[in-house]
């Protein structure tokens, strides 16, 4: 029991996907405990993909903000996407303590979560009116790092012809 308690609280997917294949087997193996077996395994499963939906939730608005900050004109309210990203990156730095396991699938979400961000980036940047061909190219060919999503990395602050910030 004790390898399953520091597994608990140590990676939490890994201990949920674990438990959920316990109760599958032990369904399968005519235990006669009184539990809905299947709906319990699946639940207890639930738990992990819903770890991982967050890992995936926290991507996706790190790299719309960090869009909108590289393509936006505006000054305001760049401070607000900041902020939001630094939120973000903690989000993701307490998932990844809670469940290491998650680690391996940074890069899938990365790359699953980008065309999500660009679209929502580019509808963003359009309502405002700050959208031309060359940036609408930009933003549907986006990519982004482990290192860009996980780091305190931000895109250069945008300049006017005057070389002030925007």
């Amino acid at each position: 029991m004790t390898d399953l308690n520091t597994l608990y609280d140590g990676d939490f997917v890994a201990w949920s996907k674990q438990q959920a294949d316990a109760l599958r087997n032990a369904a399968h193996g005519g235990s006669n405990q009184l539990f809905d077996w299947m709906n319990l395994a699946e639940e207890i499963e639930g738990l992990g993909i819903s770890q991982r939906s967050a890992l995936g939730s926290q991507i996706r608005r790190i790299i719309h903000r960090l869009l909108k900050l590289e393509h936006s004109p505006a000054s305001e309210p760049r401070r607000g996407w900041e902020d939001s990203i630094a939120d973000a990156r903690s989000e993701i730095e307490d998932l990844l303590d809670r469940s290491p396991t998650l680690t391996r699938e940074v890069n899938a979400e990365i790359a699953k979560q980008t065309k999500r961000a660009a679209d929502r980036a580019l509808r963003d940047l359009q309502r405002r009116g700050e959208i031309d061909p060359a940036t609408m190219s930009q933003l549907r060919a986006a990519c982004c790092t482990e290192e860009q999503i996980l780091s305190d990395w931000f895109p250069e602050e945008r300049r006017n012809s005057a070389g002030t910030p925007y």
